[in-house]
This record gives structure tokens, C-alpha cells and sequence, in this order.
């Protein structure tokens, strides 16, 4: 009910359709639904947890941007999109902070906020796409994560956990902040685009040296690809 009243206030600054807080509300139901599905098996406290609701608060966050895709392109929109986004990004490390000092910390977890910073991601590329800051390659930004995991599917060494990383975490938040930056109005072509292109490069590396990881490992618990 919070976040419909939130989008319902988007409509009264932005020229956003009248389904737009319907489609906040759908977005937000979908991915809670399937974190209710997940949390049972792979999150063993009694307790969701104030990590989780941190993420559960960027996922509402990040529904309020998805919702976007498909209203009219507009500059309004565009910076409510770029500051949201932005939130959503500064309260990244909070959740695993309360994660490890509240000791509930789980795999459910770990991957919520994963797929959450996942989908931003995604996104963040389509509108980037859609409000001509960058031409169609800068989808790859948002699919090559479900690129990976799709790998995952096909190759067994490539399921193999992955030890954790700042690397990672710091180009996730790279990416996250140029593609923002790149849909702030003023912010033009080429210039968006290259802006674009630098994060896709880092996603690209970052995704390459785990791949290399997960090969040179791939002997010791998996063998051969499936």
C-alpha cells in the first residue's frame, strides 16, 4: 500500500500513465512472491531478518524504476529514475552490515540482494536504450548476469560457488552509478554513451575473471562441464 501511494505521488510531478502504479504494485508482488518461495529452504531463522527488509525496501525501490520501461520518455522521469537508482546503491552495503552483526546472515540473503542489484542493472540498460542515451549493445550490461547463469545450466563447473569478492561489488556499483549518470538529461550522447560503454567494459572484465575462476577450478568438485 506504501509504495502505491509513492507511485500515485510519482504521477503528480511526472507525466507518467495511469498504470503506472499498477504496474509498481505488480513488479513489486512478482518479486516478493518469488522470494517468498525461495526463503523457505534457504534462509533457516525464525526471523526475515532487518537485512532483508533493507533489501526488500530496494527491491520496492528498484520496482519504481522497472515500472518506467514502456511510460513516455521524459526528463522527469528520467531523473527520478537516476536518483532512485542512486538510493538504491547507497543502501547496498547496509543490509549485509545488519546481515553479519545480527548473525542471520543466509544464502536467501546473499542472492536477494544479489538479484536485486541484478535487475537494477537491467534495467537501467533498457531505459538507457529506450531514451536514446546508448544504442542496443548496452542491454548486454543488464543480461549478462542471466547470461552466466543461463551458462550454469549447460556446464556444472560453472554452478561452483564463488568465493566473495570487492571486485565484484565494486564495478556492481560502477555499473549501477554510470548508467544512471548516463540517463540524467543533460547528459548527452556521445557522451552517455561512453559513459555506457566504461561500465559494460568493467562488467564484461569482471564476469570474464570469474569464468576464468570457475575453469581453473573446475576439476575439483565438478569435472568436466555436464
Amino acid at each position: 500500500m506504501a509504495l502505491g501511494a509513492v507511485a500515485l505521488a510519482v504521477r503528480t510531478f511526472t507525466s507518467v500513465s495511469i498504470w503506472y502504479p499498477v504496474k509498481v504494485v505488480a513488479v513489486f508482488s512478482a518479486v516478493m512472491l518469488l522470494a517468498i518461495m525461495w526463503v523457505a529452504t534457504h534462509h533457516p531463522f525464525e526471523r526475515f531478518g532487518p537485512a532483508n527488509q533493507v533489501t526488500t525496501a530496494r527491491a520496492a525501490l528498484v520496482a519504481l524504476v522497472a515500472s518506467l520501461i514502456g511510460e513516455p520518455v521524459m526528463c522527469e522521469a528520467a531523473m527520478l529514475a537516476a536518483a532512485v537508482s542512486l538510493v538504491v546503491t547507497l543502501l547496498d552495503g547496509l543490509d549485509g552490515q545488519l546481515a553479519r552483526r545480527t548473525g542471520i546472515a543466509s544464502a536467501f540473503g546473499a542472492r536477494f540482494d544479489m538479484e536485486t542489484d541484478a535487475a537494477l542493472i537491467l534495467v537501467l540498460a533498457v531505459l538507457a536504450w529506450k531514451n536514446g542515451k546508448a544504442e542496443a549493445w548496452v542491454l548486454l550490461s543488464g543480461l549478462l548476469r542471466y547470461l552466466f547463469i543461463t551458462a550454469g545450466w549447460c556446464w556444472s563447473w560453472m554452478r561452483k560457488p564463488l568465493p566473495s569478492s570487492p571486485r565484484g561489488k565494486v564495478i556492481c556499483v560502477v555499473q549501477v552509478v554510470v548508467l544512471a549518470v548516463a540517463l540524467v538529461p543533460i547528459v548527452t550522447p556521445p557522451r552517455s554513451a561512453a559513459l555506457a560503454a566504461f561500465g559494460l567494459v568493467a562488467l564484461s572484465y569482471s564476469f570474464l575473471v570469474d569464468t576464468w575462476w570457475l575453469w581453473r577450478h573446475a576439476d575439483v568438485k565438478h569435472g568436466t562441464p555436464c
